[in-house]
């Protein structure tokens, strides 16, 4: 640990590399979006216009200034006027943060569980829903915890089960889907209760739904096949996909019968997805160094897009449909990566040099070009 904080005092410059897209690609306006940089404590806000990608402002993030906090997961108020950040790292629980957006300043930060990962937020902005991944803890079941973004206060802490990640709502924010990398299990949360629904056992030739809390059931002895990392709904609602991160597939789960629709292969380390307005799904490779960009409904891969560098982690589409955001962490001494694809070429057209370990993404807004 103090030969990496080392290199994030003297390795990290903040120099932003760029490649513009190409004249045919070049955007009109510029796109505005926010990654965290896990081993540098960094919110890095990126501007991608014209020019191409670049750096616009960076802020440190955390408590502890002697120790890595951590930051994993960062999600964008629908208003646009906050963000909020999950710390993974804490004495010994994680924490979440609110900031203003553009200014990005502090407002209030919260303690939650052990090691806080993945967030998302309601469609209403009045909660944010972190979980609690414990990767560094006993193979215990842990939970998801529900937090006012008004005051900042943690209102539930609900149990799911072993090592939750992949926190994501459904587009009006009634059910919160996340996955346990330990179990093999999908959850869903009724977010009216705040309380677990029901839950779908993954794994292949054992997939099953089951009503009521999994934590009983927990597989905390089974060693897992699927090893679930996301849980992304479809714009509906009515379908579920889960990234298998260890068998490299994706299983697609009916909300309404709460069955299997189907399972279709994935690209190598299959970890976080996206889902773009039109219905594509798009789908980080993490051991794969690239992107894939499939038809949900067929399973089809509409391309395979390979990234500058290794460990792809984290996905965003602007609202407009045009671009894919992804973050890339690296590896060793390089630099995390935020890279651009065009959805109509399904090409990079630029990249941005960031901090170490980029992780969790969440876009900002479009406004006019500044160039």
């Amino acid at each position: 640990m103090p030969c990496l904080l080392i290199f994030v005092a003297l390795g990290f410059s903040g120099r932003a590399q760029t490649s513009p897209a190409s004249a045919a690609e070049h955007p009109t306006q510029d796109y505005l979006l926010y990654v965290v940089c896990e081993s540098a404590d960094r919110i890095v806000l990126i501007r991608f216009g014209p020019g191409g990608a670049r750096i616009e402002n960076q802020t440190r993030t955390g408590l502890m200034p002697m120790d890595i906090n951590g930051p994993h997961g960062i999600a964008v108020s629908p208003d646009k006027q906050y963000f909020y950040v999950s710390e993974g790292h804490g004495r010994p629980e994680g924490s979440v943060w609110k900031y203003r957006a553009g200014a990005d300043t502090v407002i209030k930060y919260t303690s939650l569980g052990l090691f806080p990962a993945t967030t998302d937020i309601t469609p209403d902005g009045n909660f944010i829903y972190v979980a609690n991944a414990n990767f560094h803890g006993d193979m215990v079941p842990s939970s998801i915890s529900v937090v006012a973004t008004d005051q900042m206060i943690e209102v539930k802490r609900i149990p799911t089960c072993t090592m939750p990640h992949g926190s994501r709502l459904n587009r009006e924010g009634t059910k919160h889907y996340s996955v346990c990398m330990m179990d093999d299990m999908l959850v869903e949360i009724d977010t009216a209760k705040f309380a677990v629904d029901r839950y779908f056992v993954l794994g292949q030739g054992k997939e099953m739904g089951m009503t009521g809390v999994p934590g009983a059931h927990s597989m905390t002895d089974h060693k897992p096949s699927c090893t679930p990392t996301w849980a992304q709904p479809s714009n509906d609602g009515s379908i579920i996909y889960v990234a298998c991160n260890q068998s490299n597939e994706i299983v697609a789960i009916k909300t309404d019968t709460w069955t299997l629709a189907r399972r279709f292969p994935a690209g190598s380390g299959v970890y976080n997805l996206a889902m773009t307005r039109d219905g594509r799904l798009i789908a980080t490779n993490k051991r794969g160094q690239s992107v894939s960009v499939f038809d949900p409904v067929t399973g089809r891969e509409l391309a395979k897009i390979p990234t500058q560098r290794k460990i792809v982690h984290g996905a965003v589409v602007s609202p407009d449909d045009r671009y894919a955001f992804i973050s890339v962490e690296g590896v060793g001494s390089e630099p995390g990566t935020v890279e651009v694809i065009d959805l109509s070429s399904l090409k990079t057209v630029a990249t941005v040099d960031v901090g170490p370990q980029a992780a969790g993404i969440d876009f900002w807004k479009i406004e006019p070009s500044k160039q």
